[in-house]
């Protein structure tokens, strides 16, 4: 297992995966066909009015951009992470969190903007477009979480634990000074928890056969203040029981605990041993990164010798 460095370098501007390429294609002529056939947004992007019949539109509207600016972030967001995540996760379960996450958030939204109607009877929230892949870049976030808490960033100075936090936090500021943020806010927080309920309770783990992380250090009241917990954490308890009460059930029945030991991969231990195996690896790979930085350096002084 290698983790892609996150940090300096000529690497970080290579060692993109076979696949993120392919789905930043995949983004890119979404936002060329949207932009060359206007009427194609009515069938690819989530319009709740019209997702039925057209309930395609729940998959195909996260690989939609609309703008410029929103298909450069996202293709950029899904090369740089993905060659962090995919390595370590693999090809086909990468795969299985995109489109796992993507369909699950688009369903948030539109129970979402069906419920705003309702409490507003204001029309624009069923006829709007919306679509783009912002909800599984803050899913991607999450997955960072999970692997690497404690890597402090080298730019902003923080802890990769507060990236979904730090991202949700900022959007809703910014929603105060803009009419837009139904086209993004939504989206943003349903990826956010649809991806920790994922990782949490339905991510499978090839060396156990189990499911999810149940460690203390990934709970959803980690993602607040620690201030806030004791409150977050009997609401959060709620909606546990309400959207994974089965997942939990066969966990146990299969046996998170054996003879009163627990198993591997199934208690904070485990997913701690996890993410010192992460962090060991990102180490290595800076270190090779920084090796290899070092080699062309050197080789360069030397040609730039020899020629004079």
């Amino acid at each position: 297992m290698s983790t892609p460095a996150l940090s300096g370098g000529t690497s970080f501007y290579s060692g993109f995966t076979r696949l993120c390429k392919g789905l930043a294609v995949v983004l890119l002529g979404g936002h060329i066909v949207v932009q060359l056939f206007p009427s194609a947004i009515t069938y690819l992007a989530l319009i709740p009015a019209r997702t039925i019949p057209f309930t395609w539109n729940l998959i195909t509207a996260g690989y939609v951009e609309q703008s410029v600016h929103g298909v450069v972030a996202s293709t950029l967001g899904l090369l740089f992470i993905g060659k962090l995540l995919e390595p370590i996760w693999g090809s086909r379960e990468f795969l299985k969190f995109i489109f796992v996450v993507n369909f699950l958030t688009s369903v948030c939204v539109f129970i979402t903007a069906i419920t705003l109607y309702y409490l507003t009877t204001q029309e624009n929230y069923l006829y709007m477009p919306l679509s783009g892949f912002h909800g599984v870049l803050s899913g991607f976030l999450v997955g960072i979480k999970q692997i690497i808490p404690d890597q402090e960033l080298p730019l902003l100075k923080i802890k990769a634990k507060w990236l979904p936090s730090l991202t949700l936090l900022f959007c809703i500021a910014v929603s105060f000074f803009t009419l837009e943020s139904v086209r993004y806010l939504p989206t943003l927080i349903s990826g956010t928890y649809m991806s920790w309920i994922y990782l949490r309770y339905w991510q499978r783990k090839p060396e156990t056969k189990l499911k999810g992380d149940p460690s203390d250090d990934f709970s959803f009241s980690t993602f607040f203040p620690e201030l806030l917990r004791p409150v977050i954490d009997p609401i959060a308890s709620i909606f546990r029981r309400m959207l994974c009460g089965r997942t939990e059930a066969s966990n146990e029945a299969q046996g998170y605990t054996l003879g009163g030991a627990s198993l591997p991969g199934s208690d904070p231990i485990e997913a701690s041993r996890r993410r010192e195996r992460g962090a060991r690896a990102l180490e290595e790979r800076l270190a090779a990164d920084r090796l290899a930085t070092a080699s062309s350096a050197e080789g360069a002084r030397k040609d730039s010798t020899e020629n004079v």
